[in-house]
């Protein structure tokens, strides 16, 4: 751990450090001198004179312990800091290096709750993987510095704060292949393995897998998957479809993996989207065998689980999504393709109505989906960039009869059927 430590501060001085304001990114660098005149960052805008900013960033060497350090350092500090202590989530990397992120929290004191403060957190560093910095401001206000705090106090290292330009990519990009979404079985499983002494119920998920699995196996019938965000209307569709074409329907994730939902999306993203990965892979093996005697629809698969991982990894407007063509939409390679997706599309209030009329409670996504326009934007974005099993998108907005039509019709045309 102190060699890994060593290697980040080594090159501290050429990171970008990023922190979620409404929503979106703000990002400010960090230089040994300073060069022209002082211009404090945007994140320090708002700071009110003689208030403290302080940092941390969780930086262990396993990624699935820090994963599960970070998921709950939140509440911990929510619990232990003063009232007014603002929390924000912050990360930390440099440009255009994969595998650099590192993801940690924002603070800001206000003026007499510092000392408290950095008890918290000097005891949170010599107990945990996390570096912790603190930044104060000149006199003038015009001026910040930043101390961090991984050598003694008697030398502390003190950089002064830069505005830093937006990078090129979102910073979750860089950690997002194999961590926000999986593209092999062998990835996620590695994941749920590393679990299996915190969360025990990793190893009956495990079990539940295959022997073996065929991606490169052409099945003999159709598989159509139908995809779009909840109160579109994909379980009346998919029904319908299964009614009209004498076909199997299969749901992801599947019915096997239902009894451990709910503790797996209790954990941190990376465990959840482990769990998720491998649900796409039972049910590649069960569309694989149904798929020998008759069509399958899919109640949605990998687009899923992709589309949301990479909406809710990346924050603000579409533009901050990996661009169109990047590594993040291309298929799973040792996934089974199937022969069509349809994309179920529906005007947002229409969609909202119909989810009030169920009546039925709303995972933290849907929350979140009906709460803030940009997430919804940007995960029906993400499903329309995924290549390799490319969707189509369909209105859902007419008559369930309509749609079966519309629906019908692709599948004839695309399927042969």
């Amino acid at each position: 751990m102190a060699r890994h430590l060593k290697l980040l501060v080594q090159r501290w001085s050429s990171r970008v450090f990023s922190v979620e304001v409404d929503g979106a990114p703000r990002y400010f660098g960090i230089r040994e001198q300073l060069r022209g005149e002082p211009v404090p960052p945007d994140v320090f805008s708002e700071v009110q004179k003689q208030d403290r900013c302080y940092s941390l960033l969780v930086c262990s060497g396993d990624r699935v312990t820090g994963d599960r350090f970070h998921w709950e350092l939140r509440d911990r500090l929510q619990r232990q800091l003063p009232p007014g202590s603002g929390v924000r989530s912050m990360s930390s990397f440099i440009p255009d290096q994969k595998g650099s992120l590192l993801k940690g929290y924002f603070l800001q004191s206000r003026a007499g709750n510092s000392s408290l403060i950095e008890d918290i957190l000097t005891d949170l560093e010599q107990r945990n993987p996390v570096l912790v910095c603190s930044y104060s401001q000149s006199e003038d206000g015009q001026q910040w510095t930043q101390c961090l705090w991984y050598q003694s106090e008697d030398n502390p290292v003190r950089f002064c704060v830069v505005p830093s330009e937006t990078p090129k990519h979102h910073p979750s990009v860089l950690n997002m292949i194999n961590s926000d979404v999986f593209y092999s079985l062998d990835e996620a499983c590695d994941v749920l393995k590393q679990c299996g002494d915190i969360i025990p119920e990793t190893r009956s998920v495990l079990g539940m897998l295959p022997s073996s699995l065929d991606a490169r196996r052409k099945p003999d019938f159709p598989v159509i998957v139908i995809e779009g965000l909840d109160a579109t209307g994909k379980t009346t569709l998919t029904e319908s479809l299964r009614d009209s074409l004498g076909a199997t329907l299969l749901r992801s994730p599947p019915q096997c993996l239902s009894a451990w939902r709910g503790r797996f999306d209790r954990e941190p993203p990376l465990i959840r989207r482990a769990f998720y990965a491998v649900g796409n892979y039972i049910t590649a093996e069960q569309i694989n065998q149904e798929a020998s005697k008759s069509p399958v629809i899919v109640d949605r698969f990998w687009h899923s689980t992709a589309a949301y991982a990479i909406a809710t990894a990346v924050t603000g407007p579409v533009s901050n999504l990996p661009h169109e063509g990047a590594e993040v939409y291309r298929w799973p390679g040792d996934l089974l393709q199937p022969s069509l997706v349809i994309l179920l599309t529906l005007d947002p209030e229409e969609r909202k109505r119909r989810l009030r009329s169920r009546g039925l409670m709303k995972t933290d996504e849907e929350e979140e989906l009906d709460h803030n326009k940009l997430f919804r934007t940007r995960v029906e974005e993400a499903y329309r960039r995924i290549v390799g099993s490319a969707c189509i998108a369909l209105d859902a907005s007419p008559s369930a009869d309509l749609v079966l039509q519309q629906a019908l019709l692709l599948i004839r045309a695309k399927c042969h059927l």
